[in-house]
């Protein structure tokens, strides 16, 4: 396998890639991507990330596994056991994706703060980085990670917020994350806000198979699409393709402690 770089969020199970999931890596090592975080949302979809990523132990394919906040009311009294029991597969780098998402609704308010705290425990007892997902609701974020995130870190993915919710984020050990929107012409706020962060704390990713970067922006997307993401990722920085591709994959081993592609190294938990 070659490759440098990282896709550090996608979901590839069956309801999104029905042909499997095989060919989209196959394509994505094809398109130089080394490692890729295939991301669960519930039992089944944890289940197949797990599936997925063990299938390809040896070709840079980890999982996380969680419930996403659209999930939230599906949970009645604790996290499911078999949930619980799927993290323990050596696969398994991150909890989530968890979060708040204010957006949709599709779970009340008050569960998807609950299930967001039972993941903070869940992760803390694990020993694991956590997987964000948040969506117009960054003041509640804020507030539960200051009151129950102590001692914890993860990245919150396809960042969205301003530039002091960046700012608390990266002060608390948090890294942020950046997927197609980067690459979408209204977004030069964001563009802007990216090209100010520090650069250790940066990392890209897909969404896959949703926001599909520019030019195929509305069309399925694919980890193998994620080079559009750095490209663009190095432009706004002022940077070498290699150098933006360089920093991600270092934010991203000391993360979800893997080695680094660029030295070799052998990932452990």
């Amino acid at each position: 396998m070659s490759g440098l770089y990282i896709d550090s969020h996608c979901h590839l199970n069956p309801e999104h890639f029905p042909e499997g999931a095989d060919p989209a890596i196959a394509r994505a090592h094809e398109a130089g991507v080394s490692h890729l975080m295939v991301v669960g949302g519930n039992v089944v979809s944890s289940a197949d990330a797990v599936r997925i990523a063990r299938s390809h132990e040896h070709d840079g394919v980890y999982a996380v596994v969680g419930v996403h906040p659209h999930e939230a009311s599906s949970v009645t009294s604790g996290l499911p056991e078999d949930l619980l029991a799927i993290a323990r597969d050596k696969s398994v780098r991150a909890i989530g994706e968890t979060g708040l998402d204010y957006y949709y609704d599709h779970s009340p308010r008050e569960a998807q703060l609950s299930v967001l705290s039972m993941h903070l425990e869940w992760a803390r007892k694990e020993k694991l980085p956590l997987v964000f997902h948040v969506r117009d609701a960054y003041d509640d974020m804020l507030a539960v990670l200051r009151n129950e995130g102590c001692g914890l870190t993860g990245v919150i993915h396809c960042f969205s917020g301003t530039r002091a919710d960046a700012d608390f984020f990266l002060e608390a050990g948090y890294y942020l994350s950046f997927a197609g929107p980067l690459t979408f012409a209204r977004n030069e706020t964001l563009r802007e806000l990216f090209s100010e962060l520090p650069s250790d704390r940066i990392l890209l990713e897909t969404d896959s198979p949703y926001l599909a970067p520019v030019p195929f922006r509305g069309k399925k997307n694919e980890p193998a699409l994620v080079r559009i993401v750095y490209e663009t990722a190095a432009d706004v920085r002022g940077i070498s393709l290699d150098e933006i591709a360089r920093t991600v994959s270092a934010n991203a081993s000391r993360l979800f402690r893997w080695g680094d592609p660029y030295f070799g190294e052998e990932a452990e938990r």
